[in-house]
């Protein structure tokens, strides 16, 4: 993958840069609203004005004169959640839902420090493993990379997942009015009925929510395999079961169908952000949904 070899130059923080700089040069000039280190929002630059405020390094992106417009720092506190049970780890030995949960958050993390918003992040399995409160600080950041790091060098252990009761518990110790930014397969045994209660638990404790619903779409969602018996594995449980896919392809995309509706729904009804997250697409998505959610926050 592209950017497990970005990854491979020169670690997390590389990549991290690397994924921002990509996407903040893609953007056209609406969305640069609510954008920036030091400022929060570009205009067109008007002949005859000041040349002081001229974003010279946008200018030499994308060969238009920008106006940088400056507003005071935000307070804006950002929990990123990342499910780190058994299931995230597929596809197994390869780029899994775990290490592409990993660079998004790295990414996200690098945004908001540039936005000068506070950031946190916990680890989710059985239990909370891993959780740091939201800070804004240069500290912050290398420690976050760092917890990060380790956990792409040293995966956790396997475990089955527990995210919804966890939700439950991440809603009372996080300060009110925080930003939860979840990344979760929802690959689990839990009801719907569990799951809206854990989402409406952090939307009750005035939280605002965004959910990325990471997969490997071709595998896990449209369930494309080569016409031949597989042997699959439960990687929770460690269940073997051999099938041929063709004889259950249909089946399981109505079922995967069905589930992705309920948690459609279930967020829709809680005026929560639902992102599907495919593992083999970049990372603009989770970038803008952010910014989108901030702008909203903010206002």
């Amino acid at each position: 993958m592209e950017y497990d070899k970005i990854y491979s130059l020169g670690g997390l923080e590389f990549l991290a840069k690397q994924v921002v700089e990509g996407f903040i040069t893609g953007l056209h000039k609406s969305p640069f609203h609510g954008f920036s280190v030091e400022f929060s929002e570009h205009r067109l630059y008007n002949p005859g004005e000041s040349v002081k405020d001229i974003d010279w390094k946008l200018f030499a992106r994308t060969d238009k004169l920008f106006v940088k417009q400056f507003e005071e720092e935000t307070n804006l506190r950002c929990q990123l959640v990342i499910d780190a049970s058994s299931s995230m780890f597929f596809p197994k030995n390869d780029f899994n839902k775990f290490r592409y949960s990993v660079f998004a958050s790295a990414a996200l993390i690098h945004l908001l420090r540039q936005q000068r918003d506070a950031f946190g992040l916990t680890m989710v399995d059985e239990d909370i493993q891993l959780h740091l409160p939201a800070k804004s600080s240069l500290a912050q950041q290398k420690v976050l990379m760092s917890r990060l790091e380790e956990q792409i060098s040293n995966p956790p252990q396997l475990h089955a997942s527990n995210l919804t009761h966890r939700l439950h518990d991440l809603a009372e110790i996080l300060p009110k009015r925080s930003l939860v930014v979840l990344f979760s397969d929802f690959l689990d045994s839990s009801s719907s009925e569990e799951i809206q209660a854990a989402w409406q638990h952090l939307k009750f404790k005035k939280h605002e929510v965004i959910i990325f619903q990471v997969l490997d779409e071709k595998h896990e969602f449209d369930f494309e395999y080569s016409d031949r018996p597989h042997v699959f594995i439960d990687l929770e449980t460690g269940e073997k079961i051999k099938m041929q896919p063709k004889e259950y392809e249909q089946s399981f995309k109505d079922f995967t169908l069905q589930k992705r509706k309920e948690l459609e729904e279930i967020a829709l009804g809680l005026k929560i952000d639902f992102v599907n997250f495919d593992i083999n697409q970049g990372f603009d998505t989770v970038l803008m949904t952010y910014l989108n959610k901030r702008s909203k926050m903010l206002r």
